[in-house]
């Protein structure tokens, strides 16, 4: 038995299945059979269009996964896409584990909770987080009254990403990570540019600017800053591009939750000028995740 999450851009929210192992074999009949955009044109390993990342979600350690018998056909098609490491292939023939990618039509479901990451059909146009028609009249969460605290969150925001990316960088140059350590102060100085955007923006409109404290947020901490609190000296770029880009993606949700939820035209309007500069952040960082991958 496994709950299987299904994550997708061409995806308005993601997705959670209950599966029972070995029950529907694969995790592409899974995905069919609860109409997940998985694309599949060959179904037998062939094509490679059902390209999945597959994360365990309760594996303490790499150990801890289900071992796996991964076909001759598969790793080769992985190969061919340069989505196989060489240890990967070592750790699949010798101790049977998993690779991080996969075939979706090759891949079965195990006893094991799982998270499918998948790009989707490229033909569909990306989705925006969903948003139930009902949090317009949802009285509960932040509320913003007036442009100049709207503008006093987005600068908050910023500055708090740029903070905690430094302070990443010298947790992570303590731990003697110097490539991470280089790209976390890349990250800051980028979120320095965006703090400068907002600190703009405000300029003009509210020169009085008054800062939210964290106990506002709903997790006391703004949605831009990643998981990641401690230096790791295995931590590599592209794990932290992809926490980073999870923190950018909050910070879009969040405006985009602004303005579902604001009754104030001036505000509505200004925070979908917010969404579209998010929207071009994310993108970036997707963009460096496929150069590092």
């Amino acid at each position: 038995m496994a709950n299987i999450t299904f994550s997708s851009p061409r995806m308005a929210k993601d997705v959670t299945v209950y599966a029972v192992a070995g029950d529907r074999g694969t995790i592409l009949a899974v995905a069919k059979q609860h109409k997940i955009p998985i694309p599949f044109d060959c179904q037998d390993g062939d094509c490679a269009s059902c390209l999945v990342e597959v994360s365990h979600l309760n594996a303490k350690t790499k150990y801890s996964k289900y071992g796996i018998a991964l076909t001759e056909k598969e790793k080769e098609v992985l190969k061919q896409l340069h989505k196989i490491t060489k240890e990967e292939i070592y750790e699949a023939e010798v101790n049977d584990m998993p690779p991080r990618y996969r075939l979706a039509c090759q891949c079965f479901v195990r006893n094991e909770d799982i998270l499918v990451r998948f790009e989707g059909d490229e033909t569909l146009p990306v989705q925006t987080p969903h948003i139930t028609h009902a949090a317009k009249h949802f009285t509960g969460g932040i509320e913003i009254g007036s442009v100049q605290e709207f503008l006093g969150y987005a600068v908050k925001v910023e500055e708090d990403a740029a903070i905690h990316f430094d302070g990443l960088a010298e947790k992570m140059a303590e731990c003697g990570n110097v490539e991470v350590t280089k790209l976390f102060r890349q990250l800051a100085a980028f979120s320095r540019l965006h703090l400068a955007e907002a600190k703009a923006q405000a300029g003009t409109l509210a020169p009085d600017l008054v800062l939210p404290p964290d106990y506002v947020w709903p997790e006391q901490v703004s949605p831009e800053r990643t998981s990641l609190m401690a230096g790791d000296p295995t931590l590599t770029r592209l794990d932290a591009l992809k926490a980073a880009l999870q923190g950018e993606k909050r910070g879009y949700a969040f405006y985009l939750t602004v303005v579902a939820k604001s009754r104030v035209p001036e505000i509505k309007n200004l925070a979908k000028v917010f969404v579209r500069e998010e929207v071009e952040h994310v993108k970036i960082l997707e963009a460096w995740i496929t150069r590092e991958e």
